[in-house]
């Protein structure tokens, strides 16, 4: 972790209409989401596949990073660019942020699948893929442990 800062992850970035990539996700994973001055959240349903909850008070939700800011930068992005790094941290793009509840997200951490999986194993399959998605597409390395951790949690895709 030599070097590593969330600072050197550019994040809630500007997307536009005054929002930025946290309101961004906020707007796109809820349902009946209203807005008030601009863009603030200020109500709406959210589900958090990581523990099987819906919640409908904004300020319960935290925006996750699927492969936390500082996996990345042990995987490969402490090489990047401070572009490409602010490209990672603010992806809608991939499968790369999601609404979820404080609880598992604060949980969760910065750990990659080999210490940390979502409470909901009916989401292991949905959140094994996803991880994937990212780590490849960022070109991000993997090691023995969470090889073994995916490859379990593939294991349950139907």
């Amino acid at each position: 972790m030599s070097g590593y800062s969330r600072e050197k992850f550019t994040h809630w970035i500007s997307q536009g209409n005054g929002c930025d990539t946290r309101d961004a996700v906020l707007k796109r994973d809820g349902k009946n989401v209203k807005v008030a001055d601009g863009c603030k959240i200020t109500s709406g349903s959210w589900y958090s596949p990581y523990d099987d909850k819906t919640l409908t008070n904004p300020q319960d939700l935290d925006i996750d990073h699927m492969v936390p800011l500082a996996a990345g930068w042990r995987s490969g992005a402490n090489k990047w660019t401070d572009e490409q790094r602010k490209q990672f941290a603010n992806d809608m793009t991939r499968p790369q942020l999601f609404a979820v509840s404080l609880q598992s997200n604060r949980a969760k951490g910065d750990q990659d699948p080999s210490t940390w999986k979502p409470p909901n194993r009916a989401y292991w399959c949905t959140y094994a893929q996803d991880w994937v998605t990212v780590k490849s597409f960022y070109k991000l390395t993997v090691t023995q442990a969470e090889k073994t951790a995916l490859a379990d949690m593939l294991a349950t895709c139907k």
